[in-house]
């Protein structure tokens, strides 16, 4: 697997940034946490997975309790439960795949806005695999197989259509599954022979590679998913207006996790180390020692993420064209 090189900063303000992700988190004591804050505790769902990784460096670092915020962290396992539950009151903040959100928004009409940028897929983040003694060698043995994804029509299905299509291979003659199969469960049903290949993101392609010997077969980050937008924040639109003093010390937190997480690679594998469990998204240190990371951007930036219901619509999973304006907003 290619690892994902690490983003670099000037000299100076990297020996910034490195101390402070080895101490700590001496950034998070750069603003004083607001008395004026509408809301203290918050409930957020976020994806246990590496395109996470600046929430979980500025929840290790105590960035967000630098800001006066308590953080409720539940592992966002499946994504249409947890928009459903956002919707519902259950939860403040989410994080998880835009595919599912936009899907939320143009087909229920849900009042959902994307407040932040959560990671951009590099090199070896997110690949197909197959065990070393299949048959399936190249992207074309794939027809005929079954090729695992997470959920049916979610970003997981949609960064394998896209590459399969994009190298002269029919949909029609791949296999998907008819159910979701939880990222954590996949790798075992590659090894039991129950799916002939998967498409796995970090850190359980990884994991996968050191538990049962997989092999890449092809990494999704090319053609039109190539440094895809993967995953961003979200909250509700009444949410967002009822509460903007907490959703700025949110974001002053999230940011100064993102740029860690962007330049130092040892400050992401300590977050990730330092969960509670597998469920919780724990990486082992042997897979957080040699996974790929993404690219984890600060901000909102729509060009960008105007990719992703663009590449939706291409393969299917819009019926129109949709504008990824409607869900950013002023502020």
């Amino acid at each position: 697997m290619v690892k994902a090189p690490l983003r670099l900063l000037a000299p100076a303000a990297a020996l910034v940034l490195l101390s402070a992700a080895g101490c700590g988190g001496l950034l998070g004591s750069a603003r004083a946490a607001d008395p004026g804050l509408e809301q203290t505790t918050l409930n957020v769902a976020v994806v246990p997975a590496i395109d996470s990784a600046g929430f979980f460096v500025a929840l290790h670092q105590g960035l967000f309790a630098r800001q006066g915020l308590t953080i409720n962290y539940t592992p966002a396992i499946s994504s249409d439960t947890v928009i459903n539950q956002q919707v519902a009151g259950q939860y403040d903040i989410t994080a998880g795949n835009y595919v599912s959100y936009i899907q939320h928004v143009a087909f229920d009409h849900q009042p959902l806005r994307i407040i932040a940028e959560g990671s951009v897929m590099e090199s070896g983040s997110q690949a197909i695999y197959t065990m070393p003694h299949s048959k399936i060698k190249t992207l074309g043995g794939l027809q005929g197989h079954v090729l695992g994804i997470n959920a049916p029509g979610n970003i997981n299905y949609l960064l394998a259509a896209a590459v399969l299509t994009q190298n002269g291979i029919s949909l029609r003659r791949v296999r998907f599954p008819g159910r979701p199969i939880p990222f954590p469960a996949m790798a075992g049903e590659l090894a039991a022979g129950k799916i002939d290949a998967a498409a796995l993101p970090e850190p359980f392609a990884t994991a996968a590679e050191e538990q049962y010997g997989a092999v890449e077969l092809a990494d999704l980050n090319q053609g039109a998913t190539q440094n895809f937008p993967i995953l961003g924040y979200v909250a509700t639109r009444s949410w967002v207006a009822a509460h903007p003093r907490t959703l700025r010390a949110f974001l002053a937190a999230l940011e100064q996790g993102q740029e860690i997480a962007d330049t130092s690679r040892s400050a992401v594998e300590q977050a990730m180390e330092s969960l509670k469990g597998p469920q919780d998204g724990q990486v082992p240190p042997i897979v957080a020692a040699v996974m790929a990371l993404d690219s984890y951007p600060i901000g909102v930036d729509q060009a960008r993420l105007q990719r992703v219901p663009d590449v939706m619509y291409e393969f299917g999973l819009l019926r129109s064209r949709f504008d990824i304006a409607q869900m950013l907003g002023p502020g």
